[in-house]
Order: C-alpha cells, then structure tokens, then sequence
C-alpha cells in the first residue's frame, strides 16, 4: 500500500491519478499508522515551504515523516515535497517571515531563489526540461539522458553533498533536480505530470 501523505498540499489529484493508472493500491492519509505501515510514502506538493511546514506540524505529520525515513520506508518527495525535505529555503525569509523556517532536515542542503540578474528569466520556471544524470539512480533505470519533465518552481536545490544527487537540470543557473540517499528519494519536477517517461520514473521508486 502506498502511503501519499495529506497536508493541505496542491497537487495530491494528480499523484493519485498517476498510481492508480499504474495498478497501485494507495491511500490519502495523515494517520501516523497508515504512514508508518505503508510500503512506499509519497510527500507531494505546490504551495509555500513556510505554509507547508506549518500544516505539517498542524497534523502532527513531521516526527511521522521523520520515523518513515527512519525505518528505511521507501519516501519520495515531489516538488515542494522534495524541498521540504531539506534543512531550510529562503522563501521563508522572502515571504516576509521573521525567521529561518526550518524544514524537514532529512537531508542536508538549502533552496535558493531564482536570480533573474539580466531580466530575462521567468519566474517561476514552469514548463518542459530536460535531465542529465550525474550519477546512477533507482529512480532513473531505464530512462534516457537528455528525457524531458515537467517543471513547475520558483526555488531550487543546493544539495550539500554531490553525492546524493542523481539529476540535474539548467534554467538560468544548474540546479539539483532529483536527488537519492538510501530509503529517501526526491523530484523537483512532477513525475506525474511528465508523461509516459514520468510514469516510468514513479513506477521505478514504487518497485525499490
């Protein structure tokens, strides 16, 4: 069964949609069981960093988010759900905050902005891109260098470590796209929304 974790979050339509085309059984949830008992976790989401936290605290989901990561449940993060897995994003702080919102910190690295320093960058980056791949990753077997995905963010990751990075991407500046550290796996693109090459890469993560 898989877990696709409930916050209030945009963008869980969509993640249904996409496993339930595959042939996965799967459930909404925020319940710590479901959660803890689940064979893969999913942590979608659109929105704020700084919102989403809070939600996440609001349910009591961040110390069962923490506990899956912690037990070697299979957890995927897509788009802000990758971001919030990380230490912290300076969103928090361009959205007005008074101070560092942290994340998650399953892993180790920040989100930066988007810097348009010649006026010629859209922001957000929304859109087709495409991939290259760094090192070898789960969630890229089978799938071409050079695939296209599709990308919806105004923020993007700085892995602390290069090690963890399994995709990369380019829109004004080159960004960590997906990232792999033992049971914990993220996307800053929208598998579910990329295609037949998309399904390919969700369907891998729900195989680990």
């Amino acid at each position: 069964m898989i877990a696709i974790v409930d916050y209030d979050a945009g963008n869980i339509m969509s993640v249904q949609k996409a496993c339930a085309y595959l042939g996965y059984q799967y459930v909404l949830t925020r319940d710590r069981k479901q959660i803890l008992e689940a064979d893969h976790v999913i942590l979608p989401g659109v929105g704020a960093f700084a919102d989403a936290m809070e939600k996440l605290h609001s349910y009591e989901l961040t110390d069962t988010l923490s506990e899956a990561g912690r037990r070697g449940i299979p957890l995927l993060g897509i788009c802000l759900g990758l971001q919030l897995l990380f230490q912290g994003s300076d969103e928090s702080l361009d959205m007005g905050e008074k101070k560092d919102v942290p994340g998650l910190g399953l892993l180790e690295g920040r989100i930066h902005r988007f810097d348009d320093l010649e006026g010629t960058l859209k922001v957000p980056h929304m859109g087709w891109n495409n991939l290259s791949f760094p090192r070898p990753g789960r969630l890229f077997e089978g799938i071409p260098e050079d695939v296209y995905v599709y990308f919806v963010h105004s923020y993007y990751l700085k892995a602390a470590s290069p090690e963890i990075v399994t995709a990369t991407s380019e829109y004004g500046t080159r960004f960590d796209a997906s990232i792999e550290q033992d049971n914990i796996f993220a996307c800053q693109f929208h598998p579910e929304k990329s295609g037949r090459w998309g399904l390919k890469i969700l369907e891998n993560f729900l195989n680990v």
